[in-house]
């Protein structure tokens, strides 16, 4: 695995354990919540932006994507 895949894979766990810890959710909860509503697919497109911020703006971000897209954890 290259260096900036470990890196992005890294990013993602560490991402979504804050998430789960936010909205007091397990990270399982957290990741499958994340992908139903288009979550992951915003990390994956925006990465290079999204590790470039804060955990919690990253987060937030996430959770108004996942708003846009029905999700009610917000």
């Amino acid at each position: 695995m290259a260096r900036e895949e470990k890196n992005m894979v890294g990013y993602t766990v560490a991402l979504i354990s804050e998430f789960a810890q936010h909205f007091g959710v397990n990270p399982r909860q957290a990741y499958a919540y994340l992908k139903r509503f288009k979550g992951m697919e915003h990390l994956r497109e925006h990465y290079g932006v999204l590790h470039t911020q804060s955990f919690s703006d990253s987060v937030e971000a996430l959770a108004q994507v996942c708003a846009n897209n029905g999700g009610q954890l917000l």
